[in-house]
C-alpha cells in the first residue's frame, strides 16, 4: 500500500473520531486554536487532515485532547500514515457513516482538484470490485469489512473529486453500485447491519443515476434479504416484488435471483398466502435459468447464480415451512458436490439440512450436521454462520434425551443465548 493510500485511510479515521464527538470540521478548528492559543488552524485545514493531504503532526496533542482518544493512538495512527512500516492504524473498522463524506456521497466536492480520469480507472475499479466479490467467496463479513469500507470510500472520492466525460461518470457510477452491494452484503455478514443499509441506499442511489435497472434491482433486493431476515419481513416482500417488477427484460441469471429472493422474503413473513407466492416464485427462478435470453448478458455480479444455487434457495424455502422430506434431499445432493474452500457457504447448507433433519425425526442425523457446522464456524468471522449455529442448536433442544443430541448440547450449548 502506498503512502497517498495510507494517508486516506488516515483521513477516514480521523474523520470518525471527530463525527463520534458530535463536531463540525469548523468547530474542530475554533478549538484548536482556543487551545493552541493560535488562530492558525482553518476549517480548510482540517478536511485537508481528513482527506488525506495532510498528516496534522504538530497537532496531536491537542487533537487528542479534543477527540477524547489517547495520545499514543494518534500517534500510531500519523505513523502509519507516514508510511512506517511498523506502524497499523488502531482500533477497530470505522463505521460506514464515518468512511463517507458528509452529505450526499455522490455530489460533487467543493474544493477538489478536479484529476481528469477516464476508462482507465473504471476498468481498475471494476477489477477490485470483482476481486472482492471473489474474496467473499471464502472469507467471511470480519475479514473483508475493512477493505470493503476502505475501497467504497476511496471510489466515492474518485467520483467527488475527479473530472471526466459523460460516459466514465456512468462507468464510476456502476462501479460504486456494485461496490455499494458487496460492501453491504459483507458488512450485514459481518452483523453490521445500520453500515450495510447505508451502504445499500448508496448503491441504489449511484445504480439509478447511472440507469442500470438490473443493478438497481440487486441492492434493493439485497436490502429486502436482510430486511426479511431482521423482522422487516412485509417491507422485505415489499421491495424485493419491487426488484422483479423491475427485471422484466434482465439477463436470466438476474431474474432468477430476484425471484428467488421474492420467494424468500414470502417465506419469511409466514402468512398462508406468502406460502403460495413462495413456491410460485421459486417456479419462477427455475422457469427464468431454464430459459436465457441471447440479447441481455449476464452482469459480472451474476456470476455466482447456478442450477445449485437454486437448488438451495428450494431446500431453505422448504426447511422454513417444515417440508423435510423435500429439503433433505435437495442439500445432501448439493452438499455433495459444494466446493469445500467455500466454508461459509457450506456452514449455512449444513445448518439448514440439520434443521431440515430434526423435522423429518432423524435426531442423531441432525446431531451429526450439528458437529459439523460448528467446526466450520469455529474459524469465521461472520454473524450468519453464528446465527445459523444458535438455531440449529435451539432446534435440537426438543430431542435432548437422544444421546447423539444430549453430547452436542453438552458440549456446546454454551453458544446458545442467555434465557
Amino acid at each position: 500500500m502506498d503512502r497517498g493510500e495510507r494517508r486516506r485511510h488516515f483521513g477516514v479515521y480521523l474523520a470518525g473520531l471527530r463525527r463520534a464527538t458530535g463536531k463540525s470540521q469548523r468547530q474542530v478548528a475554533a478549538l484548536l486554536c482556543a487551545v493552541s492559543g493560535t488562530q492558525s488552524v482553518t476549517r480548510t485545514e482540517v478536511s485537508r487532515w481528513e482527506r488525506g493531504r495532510r498528516v496534522p503532526d504538530v497537532w496531536l496533542p491537542w487533537l487528542a485532547q479534543l477527540l477524547a482518544v489517547p495520545l499514543r493512538e494518534l500517534e500510531q495512527a500519523a505513523a502509519y500514515a507516514r508510511g512506517e512500516e511498523w506502524a497499523r492504524l488502531p482500533g477497530p473498522a470505522a463505521s460506514l457513516v464515518a468512511l463517507l463524506p458528509e452529505g450526499n456521497p455522490l455530489h460533487p466536492g467543493a474544493d477538489t482538484r478536479g484529476r481528469r480520469v477516464g476508462a482507465t480507472e473504471v476498468t481498475a475499479l471494476a477489477g477490485r470490485v470483482h476481486a472482492l466479490r471473489l474474496a467473499d467467496d471464502v472469507l467471511s463479513g470480519g475479514d473483508l469489512i475493512d477493505p470493503a469500507f476502505w475501497e467504497l470510500g476511496t471510489a466515492l472520492a474518485l467520483y467527488r473529486e475527479s473530472t471526466f466525460t459523460e460516459d466514465t461518470g456512468r462507468g464510476l457510477l456502476v462501479q460504486i453500485g456494485e461496490l455499494s452491494q458487496i460492501t453491504g452484503w459483507i458488512a450485514s455478514d459481518a452483523g453490521r447491519l445500520a453500515d450495510a443499509e447505508r451502504a445499500y441506499r448508496i448503491g441504489l442511489d449511484a445504480a439509478r443515476h447511472a440507469g442500470d435497472a438490473s443493478l438497481a434491482g440487486n441492492l434493493a433486493g439485497s436490502l429486502a434479504y436482510q430486511w426479511s431476515n431482521n423482522g422487516r419481513t412485509r417491507e422485505g416482500v415489499d421491495l424485493a416484488e419491487a426488484a422483479l417488477r423491475e427485471a422484466e427484460h434482465a439477463a436470466a441469471p438476474v431474474r432468477a435471483l430476484f425471484a428467488d429472493r421474492v420467494a424468500w422474503a414470502h417465506t419469511r413473513a409466514g402468512t398462508p398466502e406468502g406460502t403460495q407466492a413462495a413456491m410460485e416464485a421459486l417456479g419462477q427462478a427455475h422457469e427464468a435459468l431454464d430459459t436465457p435470453s441471447d440479447d441481455e448478458p449476464a452482469p459480472p455480479w451474476a456470476y455466482w447464480v447456478s442450477r445449485e444455487e437454486l437448488e438451495v434457495m428450494d431446500a431453505r424455502v422448504f426447511t422454513e415451512l417444515r417440508r423435510p422430506l423435500r429439503a433433505v434431499p435437495l442439500l445432501t445432493d448439493v452438499l455433495a458436490r459444494y466446493d469445500a474452500t467455500h466454508a461459509r457457504e457450506l456452514a449455512l447448507y449444513r445448518s439448514w439440512l440439520a434443521v431440515a433433519l430434526a423435522d423429518a425425526g432423524e435426531p442423531e442425523q441432525a446431531a451429526d450436521e450439528a458437529r459439523r457446522v460448528i467446526a466450520l464456524s469455529g474459524d469465521l468471522s461472520s454473524q450468519r454462520t453464528t446465527d445459523r449455529t444458535r438455531d440449529v442448536l435451539q432446534r435440537l433442544t426438543s430431542y435432548a434425551s437422544v444421546p447423539e443430541v444430549r453430547s452436542v448440547l453438552t458440549d456446546h450449548g454454551h453458544l446458545l443465548p442467555a434465557v
